[in-house]
């Protein structure tokens, strides 16, 4: 493909003229450099792109930016020998859409180091319907396995389980085999999260204490939420349980006691997803197109949009309105 030759993408602009983003012709010369170049085919749509492309949250480090964390496509081009012309490969986070070109354009260049051949397992659509939402769950269940967590330790809760992390967490942690209590503010969501793998679907009140300590309910779980039900979710954890923090839609905020820790012995495990290293980005992907991909990956994709549709789907997502997985379509 020609460096000049004009495509379509979803650029975000800071300047003079203020805050914006919107669909653009650019060029690949214009895009942040990269050893392999992808014909995109599919991307997602994302908590942090919803605060990127909005200017809500202030997630890109420079302007202008092409959007989207996401992307899974066909290679065209490449100068690393490890990627041909026609591999499929994937990549989320990685400093797309943050201090590089992302997801939402139909051609995209990548660094190599972050390029992820798609798994055997996987469809480009499938990989997108998972992204870093579907990778986060997943590294969230590897960080916990790997702090010894099992079945026996009692079931996992997911907070916030209607969301994208959410809803795939769910789905991927019962397909591992772990009981899952599903945490959600939408009564009407109950067949949603049941279908996806829930054995209990719970209202907020279920981590609505305020004790630094309480009956152990939870073996462990996932946080989406952040603040006073992180809080009452670890008060609630089993002896050596572990809890996953990975979001903040309710609070940045943690106020609470150490008796968790030093009484129980519960471990409090961050997951950052966008700067993970290679090799376990590799071991996350490969278990989400094997033994850990979700059941019911067509019910978890609620909405289908083109790259024309991205500014409806941001406003929905930041009202509170989210409700599963958000795939893009780039024609």
């Amino acid at each position: 493909m020609s460096a000049h030759a004009p495509f379509t993408a979803f650029r975000i602009h800071n300047d003079d003229a203020g805050y914006r983003s919107g669909l653009e012709q650019v060029t690949l010369d214009q895009l942040a450099p990269g050893e392999v170049v992808v014909r995109a085919r599919w991307s997602s749509v994302n908590y942090k792109d919803a605060l990127a492309g909005t200017g809500q949250g202030k997630i890109l480090r420079r302007f202008p930016l092409v959007g989207g964390i996401d992307v899974a496509g066909e290679v065209v081009a490449s100068t690393d020998p490890a990627f041909r012309e026609g591999d499929a490969v994937l990549a989320t986070g990685c400093g797309l859409s943050e201090t590089r070109d992302g997801g939402y354009s139909q051609y995209v260049r990548l660094e190599s180091k972050w390029a992820i051949p798609l798994p055997a397992g996987l469809s480009l659509r499938e990989a997108m319907v998972l992204g870093t939402a579907g990778f986060t769950a997943a590294l969230a269940l590897l960080r916990m396995k790997d702090n010894r967590q099992t079945p026996e330790h009692g079931p996992l809760a997911v907070t916030g389980a209607t969301g994208g992390v959410g809803s795939l967490a769910v789905d991927i942690f019962s397909r591992a085999g772990f009981e899952v209590h599903a945490i959600s503010g939408k009564a009407e969501a109950k067949d949603y999260l049941t279908t996806l793998g829930a054995t209990e679907v719970l209202g907020r009140e279920a981590l609505a204490t305020t004790r630094p300590m309480e009956s152990a309910r939870f073996g462990g779980g996932l946080d989406n939420v952040g603040g006073a039900m992180l809080t009452s979710l670890l008060a609630q954890t089993a002896p050596y349980g572990n809890v996953a923090s990975a979001g903040l839609a309710a609070s940045t905020q943690l106020d609470m006691t150490v008796m968790p820790f030093i009484i129980r012995g519960v471990s409090l495990l961050g997951v950052a997803s966008a700067g993970t290293a290679r090799d376990i980005r590799q071991q996350v992907w490969q278990h989400l197109g094997d033994d850990w991909k979700p059941r019911h990956l067509d019910t978890l994709c609620t909405r289908e949009v083109g790259l024309d549709g991205l500014p409806e789907v941001f406003a929905t997502m930041l009202a509170g309105g989210s409700f599963g997985r958000t795939v893009v379509r780039i024609d």
